[in-house]
Parts: structure tokens; C-alpha cells; sequence
């Protein structure tokens, strides 16, 4: 039997499913792992109550990793206008993607998706609003949020917008 010292933290195995195996990470001080710890369990209520320390999740899913990315090559459809207030200031613009269908007859077809970008990094949102224009090809990288609107009617719309990270200018030519 090997012992493993940490002084900070432990991994210990759990098995949620005979598929996935997950790590809780447990905090301890100076805490001797042996084989005995390194045994699959089929939920947390196994360890003892004096192995769960205080600020732990009781479930991983707070520990899981997501990603919301989206990369956009298109063409400018307005130019960029300034919105908000001057404490939270925005530019917003128009973006056109387009994927284009064959059909077996050979016909070939184009679709075009619109896409509102809005910029809120103070240097980003200047070079943006100052350098990009209506037809001009950019790439914008950022993340899509969704949102609602309630119009005149009182009608609550949802919306779909990117905010981007970034925004590479391409030169007209």
C-alpha cells in the first residue's frame, strides 16, 4: 500500500455511472490518501462526515467547464451606431453570413443570416465604431446572448445578439 501526501487538496474518485468518472476536489490539510480512498463510490453520502469540508459543492456540476463561442466572417450591413448610456455605452452593427445550397437539378441557391453584434470593450467599441462601415468584410469573435424586448404593444420579442471580443477589420479592395 503507497500513501500519497498532499498539503492542500485530494482528488477522490466518483462514480456517477459506469461511463463518466468524476473527481471531487476536497480541501484538507496534510491528508493521507491510500487505497482504501481510492475505491469507486456510487454517491457523496459514503465519505464521512469529517472528509466533507464547509464550501465544497455537494455536486460538480459548478466545476464543469462550458463554452459559449462564435466566430463570424461576413459583410457589414449598417454602419455602426452608438447606443446606451455613457455609463454603459455599446456599438451595434448589422453582420451578413451567407451558405449557399446545390441542389441535384444544379441549381444553386444563397441564403443569408443577419446577425446584431454589439461591442462593449472601451478600445474595441472606439476602433469599431471609428474603422468599420457598411459593406466592409470583418471577422468578429465573441459569444451569443439572448435577450428580450417588449415593443409598443406591449408584445415581449426575443432577441439574439453576439457580443463580440473581438473584431478584425478587413481592408476594402
Amino acid at each position: 500500500m503507497s500513501n500519497f501526501s498532499c498539503c492542500t487538496c485530494y482528488l477522490r474518485p466518483v462514480t456517477y455511472s459506469k461511463y463518466f468518472l468524476l473527481y471531487n476536489v476536497q480541501f484538507k490539510k496534510s491528508r493521507q490518501i491510500d487505497s482504501e480512498d481510492w475505491k469507486n463510490t456510487n454517491s457523496r453520502d459514503s465519505l464521512d462526515s469529517d472528509e466533507i469540508e464547509e464550501g465544497v459543492p455537494s455536486n460538480t456540476s459548478g466545476l464543469e467547464k462550458t463554452i459559449n463561442s462564435v466566430t463570424l466572417l461576413g459583410r457589414v450591413g449598417s454602419n455602426p451606431v452608438k447606443r446606451g448610456s455613457v455609463e454603459h455605452p455599446v456599438v451595434t452593427f448589422s453582420l451578413a453570413t451567407n451558405s449557399n445550397y446545390s441542389y441535384s437539378n444544379g441549381d444553386v441557391t444563397q441564403k443569408t443570416e443577419w446577425h446584431r453584434i454589439c461591442v462593449f470593450k472601451p478600445y474595441l467599441r472606439d476602433s469599431t465604431f471609428k474603422y468599420t462601415s457598411k459593406g466592409q468584410r470583418v471577422l468578429v469573435q465573441g459569444r451569443i446572448i439572448y435577450g428580450e424586448i417588449r415593443d409598443a404593444e406591449g408584445q415581449v420579442k426575443p432577441t439574439t445578439s453576439i457580443v463580440a471580443d473581438d473584431v478584425i477589420f478587413f481592408k476594402n479592395g
